[in-house]
């Protein structure tokens, strides 16, 4: 699966290598527990230092099942967080050792219940309406609207799109009360 992730740099130009380190790290969480609904990583650059440069923070917010996971791994004596590679390398590997806490702590109360998760493709996309329909895996079609949908990910739904929903109930029967994009299919040549 692919972890749904939103990167957020604060004080420094984005580079795209450390963007691809960050992903590939966060692709990696889906070995520790398969339902994270998304990922939310922010790299931030401190005050320059007056010996050591420019020090770096990383926050990850990671979005399981049975609450948010956040690390904070910001350590400005540690002379390694002058380089943000390393930074982004300690806060996943404190993010791995907090999800497997939280796997551990969920225990079997996590295998007696199923998934609240469905996965499915989106069917039918009505963007002037802001609507649509998702057809899960195990053959139900569901609608949705724009405000159910994760962040800003609305514009890049596309027919065909892979998705996580969260099935609610309402007076209309059963709806998507949160859908996270997982992936958006190529248009076709």
């Amino acid at each position: 699966m692919i972890v749904p992730l939103q990167i957020t740099f604060k004080g420094l130009e984005p580079s795209p290598a450390l963007e691809a380190r960050i992903r590939d790290r966060a692709a990696r969480l889906d070995r520790f527990e398969d339902d994270i609904m998304g990922c939310h990583v922010t790299i931030a650059a401190l005050h320059r230092h007056q010996q050591r440069g420019f020090l770096y923070t990383a926050t990850i917010e990671i979005f399981a099942p049975g609450g948010p996971i956040v690390v904070s791994h910001d350590n400005p004596r540690d002379p390694a967080h002058a380089d943000p590679y390393v930074t982004v390398r300690d806060a996943f590997d404190a993010a791995v050792r907090r999800v497997e806490d939280h796997v551990r702590t969920r225990g079997d109360r996590a295998a007696l219940r199923p998934s609240p998760l469905a996965r499915g493709r989106i069917t039918l996309l009505d963007a002037a309406a802001g609507s649509g329909v998702i057809a899960t895996d195990d053959g139900q079609d569901i609608a949705f609207d724009r405000t159910s949908v994760a962040g800003d990910a609305f514009e890049r739904l596309r027919v065909g799109s892979k998705v996580r929903l969260a099935p609610a109930e309402d007076s209309d029967g059963l709806r998507a009360g949160m859908v996270y994009l997982l992936d958006t299919p190529y248009p076709a040549s």
